[in-house]
């Protein structure tokens, strides 16, 4: 357990044990979010989706992220507790996701799964947002990077679990791949099974063997750390006037109400009713955020929304390099099991032998990209302290961007694990640089609401991509899904690229 000292004026560093405490419970989390991103689109066509209407299902996991994050990282800084800060929100969402773990495998429609997704997403967003911001609390920043990538190396771990279990049940303990139509295999099914288990169980752990820093050694580390005579970002002025939230407003909401009504009489893709409502939606927000400054009310909507205006420069230009890696990753995550399946197995045919033997390979596939990234997760570090955190993210996620397009060029399934050696060392990083340098860039009592804002920028180019790569593989690519990865893989470039821009906080 960490022994938590009475008043200290800077964070003491934490020996190994307890840096592996805090992020046990991370573990858990991936293999159900590793689950749901090996075994969704399996369940959808399955359950009769079509290759084209799969990114529109997956909507409710970035959608539920980019409500609940903030919110939940708002509150989650303003709580304390016998559990303390952040640890009733890892144990209330661990119970929610074990439950949903177990209902979507017995789906008894595509519906009801697609419901089942929004819950399942919403219990691990709540879970996994204070985890974030629980290494920024407790560690200080010279060992932030070990701390994320302690993170990184259970989020693989995890990972590689929940991608192979199916493989395993199947190969193994001989469980069935293979179900009549409309219905969910038996490896499926119980791999659901075990990982609702293990979620809940690796939650616990961090739970029982760690303590937070109360409410005043929290704000005794932030007054020693803020600069003498310098406003820090937090203050309480509104981050816009009145009437510059009404002229934003206003202008977000006519673009999105265009746009709507541009679907409307164009007749294209229904998918992009929620890419311009979203746009429209933010305008109504800024809206009312300023009618409530003008009547000089606040409240956790004026403070988060006044929070992402008041986001620091090294916050946005990581906003940037997030938006184009997120994109890249959406596009792996839906379309890999289509896209194998159809090029590399020559089936669409959900109930063939080949299809479900393929799908297990991209199990396995999304199972060797997450290893590789639990042993990438020591070697980063490392790389970070000869390049900087910004340039060894940028190697990394070039790293990806190769990975990605090798998978569409390769036609050979059996070498397919080649380019996911890419993948991997990206997702090593992507889960573990952003934050290390984030977590310094933020004051520590708004470590919470920053890390959820900070969703927003993997939330939106996630919304992005399920509103508009089924309609680009459809109009240019003739329905194909492996076009998808090498639209991935130039994403990925580009945000190499934009990493390198990034300038770290002194």
């Amino acid at each position: 357990m960490i022994a938590v000292p009475k008043i200290l004026t800077i964070r003491p560093r934490l020996n190994a044990l307890a840096i592996m405490n805090m992020c046990v419970g991370f573990f858990g989390i991936q293999i159900g979010f590793g689950l749901q991103n090996a075994n969704t689109s399996r369940i959808f066509q399955t359950l009769g989706a079509e290759v084209d209407s799969l990114a529109i299902l997956w909507i409710a996991a970035p959608l539920t992220g980019l409500l609940v994050q903030p919110i939940i990282g708002y509150f989650s800084d303003k709580t304390w507790s016998p559990l303390g800060r952040r640890r009733p929100y890892f144990l209330v969402g661990a119970v929610l996701t074990s439950l949903a773990l177990v209902a979507m495998p017995n789906s008894p429609s595509l519906w009801f799964a697609a419901a089942t997704l929004w819950i399942m997403d919403a219990s691990i967003n709540v879970t996994m947002e204070p985890f974030r911001a629980f290494v920024g609390d407790l560690l200080p920043d010279e060992q932030r990077t070990a701390g994320y990538a302690m993170q990184s190396f259970f989020i693989g771990a995890g990972a590689v679990l929940a991608s192979c279990l199916p493989w395993i049940l199947s190969n193994v303990l001989h469980l069935s791949a293979t179900a009549a139509d409309g219905m969910v295999p038996d490896t499926v099914r119980w791999a659901y099974y075990i990982g609702a288990a293990a979620l809940l169980g690796a939650v616990l752990w961090t739970v029982i063997t760690t303590r937070e820093y109360s409410p005043d050694q929290m704000a005794a580390f932030e007054a020693n750390h803020a600069l003498p005579g310098k406003p820090g970002i937090d203050d309480q002025a509104p981050a816009r006037s009145s009437r510059a939230y009404f002229l934003g407003g206003l202008i977000w909401a006519a673009i999105g109400a265009a746009g709507f009504a541009g679907v409307a009489v164009a007749g294209v893709e229904k998918e992009l009713y929620v890419l311009f409502g979203g746009i429209a939606a933010f305008g109504l927000l800024q809206i009312v955020v300023g009618a409530m400054h003008a009547g000089r009310t606040a409240n956790g909507v004026t403070e988060i929304v006044d929070d992402i205006f008041r986001m620091p420069p090294t916050m946005r230009s990581l906003a940037v390099v997030q938006f184009f890696t997120w994109f890249a990753l959406f596009a792996m995550w839906i379309y890999t099991t289509a896209a194998v399946t159809t090029v590399h197995y020559g089936t669409t045919d959900t109930t063939s032998v080949a299809y479900n033997t393929g799908a297990d390979w991209v199990g396995v596939l999304f199972g060797v990209y997450n290893g590789v990234a639990a042993l990438a997760a020591f070697l980063i570090p490392v790389l970070a302290q000869k390049t900087g955190r910004n340039g060894a993210h940028a190697i990394n996620l070039v790293l990806g961007g190769l990975g990605l397009i090798g998978i569409a060029l390769i036609r050979d399934p059996a070498l397919l694990w080649i380019p996911m050696i890419g993948v991997g060392f990206a997702w090593a990083s992507i889960v573990s640089m952003p934050y290390a340098i984030l977590s310094a860039a933020v004051p520590g009592r708004k470590m919470g609401v920053y890390m959820g804002i900070f969703n927003i920028f993997i939330v939106v180019p996630q919304l992005l991509a399920a509103t508009i790569l089924g309609l680009i593989l459809k109009t240019f690519f003739d329905g194909q899904a492996i076009w998808a990865l090498g639209i991935g893989g130039v994403s990925f470039f580009i945000a190499a690229a934009c990493a390198l821009l990034v300038k770290e906080p002194k």
